[in-house]
């Protein structure tokens, strides 16, 4: 019968739905792991596109994560000067237009950029006029977060968090720690941190991503971050899961780089779907558009086909992403009425 075959029409479109043209949040994403071969080409003629693959791109199984952010260092070599860093800066804009992406905050650390004789503050300035040229080319919303990295000094983290606070009232909004989780413990930014509750400084934090839930439980008790980055260990852990509920943390997950960075095998192993089903609030991103070569929509169509997941499974995420993100409330209310009614007429 007709009404049996357009039924069975509706729900194949249901299943094998393409969310490309949908808007998203994205949260967790790293500009200096994210140059096109484009940019790299303006900045670098000299650099082939089988360099770029070998070189700015992470094969699909990396030995951990430091194996995986050695790809990062190419990225950030290339982001030494002004007009660098604002290539760079633009080209991540034209990407995340290109995958519907109407909120971003993008990441990246001021100390990485210093090579050429560039100061702190000039890469933020730069970066943030950059950001600023960006939302106006794309009509995008969003922000960016300075990072520290696990490995610096207290002075250094001190150094990053004051920039955050020296740049209030700009496109700068947050705070957040990156790097070899496994290889250095938080001690050394606790008075960084301490600095960002004090001054008011929204703060995310990689964790549990190259170790297990004790390195959540351990940032959560001694940074006191509202988000943390990846997290996706938390689900070893059931207490933790209870936690991060009762205490509304908001966990940034990336699928594909957790396979690269050899945290589960495959994506069938990933534990974003338990983590969903506990109610942790969760949203999807990509991490790293470069050494981690994907795109939201590219994302949301592999939780789809392996975890049969729908829009009202990316509908809540990106809810829940807006609701988490570090902009102001009237932006949180007017990028939510988008994404609901984006949803709703799908």
């Amino acid at each position: 019968p007709a009404f049996l075959i357009n039924s069975f029409i509706c729900c194949s479109f249901f299943v094998n739905m393409d969310y490309q043209h949908l808007p998203k949040i994205e949260l967790h994403l790293h500009l200096d792991c994210s140059l096109s071969y484009k940019v790299v080409q303006q900045i670098d003629p000299a650099v082939t596109y089988e360099d770029y693959c070998h070189s700015f791109v992470a094969p699909p199984h990396c030995t951990d994560l430091l194996d995986y952010l050695t790809r990062a260092v190419k990225g950030f070599e290339l982001m030494q000067t002004k007009e660098q860093l604002r290539l760079v800066t633009l080209d991540l804009f034209e990407q995340l237009k290109a995958d519907n992406v109407i909120y971003a905050e993008i990441r990246f650390a001021p100390l990485l950029h210093l090579g050429k004789g560039l100061s702190p503050v000039e890469v933020v300035e730069t970066v943030d006029a950059a950001f600023t040229e960006g939302k106006a080319m794309t009509g995008m919303e969003g922000g960016l977060i300075l990072c520290t990295l696990r490995n610096y000094t207290e002075e250094q983290s001190l150094e990053t968090v004051k920039l955050v606070q020296q740049f209030r009232g700009t496109n700068v909004l947050a705070f957040d720690m990156a790097g070899d989780e496994a290889g250095y413990p938080v001690a050394a930014h606790v008075k960084a941190f301490q600095f960002a509750k004090d001054n008011g400084i929204h703060c995310t934090c990689h964790a549990g991503e190259a170790k297990g839930p004790e390195s959540v439980w351990d940032t959560l008790g001694q940074l006191h971050p509202t988000r943390i980055g990846h997290g996706v260990r938390s689900a070893e852990d059931e207490k933790l899961l209870d936690h991060l509920v009762k205490k509304d943390i908001h966990l940034e997950i990336c699928p594909t780089s957790n396979i690269q960075t050899n945290i589960f095998r495959s994506i069938e192993q990933h534990a974003a779907d338990k983590i969903y089903r506990h109610g942790v609030s969760m949203s999807i991103n990509t991490d790293a558009r470069t050494v981690t070569p994907v795109t939201l929509s590219s994302e949301y169509n592999k939780l789809q086909d392996v975890f049969h997941w729908d829009k009202a499974h990316f509908l809540q995420c990106n809810l829940e992403g807006i609701r988490h993100s570090f902009t102001t409330e009237a932006v949180k209310q007017k990028i939510a009425a988008r994404i609901q009614e984006a949803y709703n007429n799908c």
